[in-house]
């Protein structure tokens, strides 16, 4: 790809709900047709270089490290929520001016495909913040996007935060975006945690960027299966499904 782009993963979780009294690893590490979650994230991002990916660790952080060598770490020592998680990783891009692509360890259905479309959607529109949204008929507890009467993004609405209309609102967010880094940083200097949950949202930098006049675009594909998140032993059950029928 022309444009370079950089990488955070987000990896910090403990994944309670799938926790059992003989499993209690990193939710990232749960197997998925014999390879941890974290494995297929990192498959698909490989149109990036290991030493432009950086992955942000929490919970039994040796755990990921020692499984995924080549890669830089960055460690979460709270979990404040995703925005929160990203500020965690803003020293390993210090003077760095150029896209960087945030998504998250534990989808393991996103293709290849689908991130370097949105990276390139983010270059050839000269953004300054690209959203992947989509529909799926899955129901999923994801943020609706909101847009204005001409289409064009507003903001984002976590689900826990939405009202009844809101929730008709069939564009959701996947939790994956682009960003130029300097925005991006200074935007989550400027966000709070007032909010259902008391968390740094990663979903409050769009309309943030947006009201500093930044460029804000959400990039719609039908991601159908591909935007589960494994957070339930039903998820993880689906997943390892998707996972086999593709291959």
């Amino acid at each position: 790809m022309k444009n370079r782009v950089k990488a955070v993963v987000l990896a910090a979780g403990k994944g309670t709900r799938l926790q059992t009294e003989d499993c209690d690893i990193p939710k990232v590490m749960r197997a998925v047709c014999g390879k941890p979650l974290l494995w297929y994230v990192l498959d698909a991002l490989s149109f990036i270089e290991k030493k432009d990916i950086s992955i942000v660790v929490g919970y039994k952080k040796d755990e990921v490290i020692e499984g995924f060598p080549g890669y830089s770490f960055v460690e979460q020592n709270e979990q404040l929520g995703t925005g929160h998680a990203v500020m965690a990783a803003e020293s390993e891009f210090q003077g760095y001016e150029g896209a960087l692509l945030v998504c998250c360890g534990d989808m393991p259905a996103v293709k290849r495909d689908t991130y370097e479309m949105l990276v390139r959607a983010h270059f050839e529109q000269n953004n300054d913040c690209t959203i992947l949204t989509g529909e799926s008929s899955i129901p999923l507890p994801y943020g609706r996007i909101v847009r204005d009467q001409k289409g064009s993004f507003l903001h984002v609405a976590e689900e826990r935060d939405c009202t009844p209309e809101l929730l008709e609102i069939s564009e959701l967010n996947s939790g994956v975006y682009v960003f130029g880094a300097p925005l991006l940083f200074e935007a989550l200097g400027s966000i709070n945690r007032d909010n259902a949950q008391g968390e740094y949202y990663l979903t409050d930098v769009p309309s943030t960027m947006r009201g500093s006049g930044a460029v804000v675009s959400a990039f719609w594909r039908d991601l159908g299966e591909e935007i589960i998140g494994v957070n339930t032993p039903e998820q993880l059950a689906q997943v390892e499904k998707i996972i086999s029928n593709r291959n």
